[in-house]
């Protein structure tokens, strides 16, 4: 009886080092979303740049578009803000930001200075519609189908990779990009 208490702890090890081995291969952008097919949240929040205009879900149909979550606190929202602009001004691109927990002066300031490619902008400084998102934390980007569902969530920013998506050297499709998503989704390039 003794020895097979001696087996114990070296099962129980296995079994962690499994479960170890298995966390390092997956990918920390895939993090799994429940609201994946299904409507946008409905919210009423006050656009960031005017105040006195309320923003709901039902300015998120019609078309198919990007939400991205972002903030001036986040230095990877820095770094992705330049392609965010690119997207919108050369791919057209339909992205609507949602400024989370932030400060709206802050913020309002940092469009000025790194530019504006959003439609407009929520304002969630208390976090209400990220919460209800499931947000992790900023950056993180939803492609909203015409009828408002959110049909894609990335989290972590996004760049050229990650719009047009990775490619194996043998040609191959290893990660589908943004580009290729909004499309099958019927987006039309303009």
């Amino acid at each position: 009886m003794r020895r097979i208490l001696l087996f114990i702890p070296f099962v129980i090890c296995v079994i962690l080092g499994v479960f170890f081995v298995k966390g390092l291969s997956l990918d920390p952008t895939q993090l799994p979303s429940a609201k994946i097919g299904k409507a946008f949240p409905a919210f009423s929040l006050e656009d960031l740049i005017k105040p006195d205009d309320l923003r709901s879900q039902s300015q998120l149909t019609g078309e198919v578009r990007l939400v991205n979550v972002w903030a001036t606190w986040c230095p990877t929202c820095k770094q992705e803000h330049s392609f965010l602009n690119k997207l919108a001004s050369t791919e057209g691109v339909k992205i609507i930001g949602i400024n989370y927990k932030d400060e709206r002066s802050k913020a309002v300031q940092w469009l000025k200075r790194y530019g504006d490619p959003y439609q407009f902008n929520v304002y969630d400084n208390k976090g209400s519609l990220g919460l209800d998102l499931g947000v992790y934390g900023a950056p993180e980007t939803y492609i909203i189908d015409a009828q408002g569902v959110i049909q894609y969530r990335h989290v972590g920013a996004v760049d050229n990779k990650v719009w047009l998506g990775v490619k194996e050297k043998d040609g191959s499709v290893k990660l589908e990009g943004l580009k290729a998503k909004m499309l099958a989704l019927g987006w039309n390039p303009q």
